[in-house]
């Protein structure tokens, strides 16, 4: 996958040398909207990069808590969202990310790190989830975009 981002990034090396400063940042942020659109399907279909399910939520024991019994949620259902996930290009790179606090959240899930659920909660360990990361899909999407950008 590394040896496919590397022949990726010299092949485009040469075409985008070719292109205006302001061609490049039109073509960098298409390419980020691309990017961010299969970030978004992937994260709601809850698979990491290499296609494998996240692992599960814990299992919560709802009925024991008073008040409303909620309906199962799904992991990570606000997050996709273009609110969240941010896209950034400019004519040397692009940039596809969280921001804010949702970015902390992110960044537990993503390298499963410890945290606390809420204030005065026990300190949890989290499974990792890739919630953003590139596969070979995403990497002939950035390849095809290339090639729809230099030919307009």
């Amino acid at each position: 996958m590394a040896n496919n981002l590397e022949a990726l990034e010299t092949w485009a090396a040469v075409l985008l040398d070719r292109l205006e400063p302001g061609e490049r940042g039109k073509l960098s942020r298409s390419i980020g909207q691309e990017l961010r659109r299969s970030q978004q399907r992937r994260v709601i279909a809850q698979e990491n990069p290499d296609g494998t399910k996240f692992a599960p939520r814990k299992q919560r024991n709802l009925r024991a808590k008073r008040g409303r019994i909620r309906r199962k949620l799904a992991m990570f259902k606000k997050l996709p969202s273009a609110r969240y996930l941010k896209v950034n290009g400019d004519s040397k790179s692009v940039t596809v990310g969280f921001t804010g606090r949702i970015a902390r959240i992110a960044n537990i899930h993503q390298y499963g790190l410890s945290d606390r659920a809420e204030r005065g909660a026990p300190s949890v360990r989290y499974e990792k989830r890739k919630v953003l990361g590139l596969n070979n899909s995403a990497i002939d999407l950035i390849r095809d975009q290339i090639l729809i950008g230099l030919h307009k």
